[in-house]
């Protein structure tokens, strides 16, 4: 038996889902496109910055793409927080 509670993958899952969304949502605020963007947090396409957005393949954002993709957004990191649940 183990000393740590369950964790409920479903929560994780929405995490990622609503963080991608919320860059999905500032990363159109600023008008900038996902080339654009993957491009300047050091990725040469789209397709990992389209999964992470889109949390598909259970691809998601680290915390260090966050921190990269808030200073180039010129935003604060917490907006990336926004409506989680848990």
């Amino acid at each position: 038996m183990s000393i740590f509670p369950e964790v409920d993958r479903a929560k994780i899952d929405n995490l990622y889902k609503q963080i991608g969304l919320n860059v999905k949502k500032q990363r159109n605020i600023k008008n900038m496109s996902q080339l654009e963007l993957a491009l300047s947090i050091g990725h040469r396409s789209t397709a990992f910055y389209s999964n992470c957005e889109n949390y598909k393949n259970g691809e998601h954002f680290n915390l260090e793409h966050l921190y990269l993709i808030s200073n180039i957004l010129q935003i604060d990191i917490k907006s990336l927080f926004e409506d989680i649940i848990f």
